[in-house]
């Protein structure tokens, strides 16, 4: 099976698969499957403060002052959240992002609203 034949990661979409005898291997997130096996779609349902749906891609702003582990100031009400992505955090923290001035974090969905 040639590189250009194998198909996207079905978790991240990442287009950079490889075939490991009859598995095929995502380097980027390490998923593994079988050619032609059917994924099960988990949809995550992810709601903000107000109980708006959210959506990978999706800005979002924060809607509490949040004390920061590491940092010397606080996450302030009104930062602007862009292109946030949701994951299945067993911690609570579901939204996964980049914060300009605070660089990459995750978040709590209960401390943002849909922009």
């Amino acid at each position: 099976m040639s590189d250009s034949a194998l198909p996207a990661c079905p978790q991240c979409a990442s287009a950079y698969t490889y075939a490991d005898g009859e598995m095929l291997i995502c380097p980027e997130c390490g998923h593994e499957w079988k050619q032609g096996e059917a994924v099960a779609e988990e949809t995550l349902e992810v709601r903000d403060a107000v109980g708006n749906l959210l959506v990978d891609g999706d800005s979002v702003t924060v809607v509490k002052d949040l004390k920061v582990k590491g940092a010397s100031n606080a996450l302030k009400v009104g930062t602007r959240i862009k292109s946030i992505r949701l994951v299945d955090g067993a911690d609570g923290h579901n939204i996964d992002c980049k914060i300009d001035g605070f660089g990459a974090m995750r978040l709590k969905s209960e401390f943002v609203k849909k922009a």
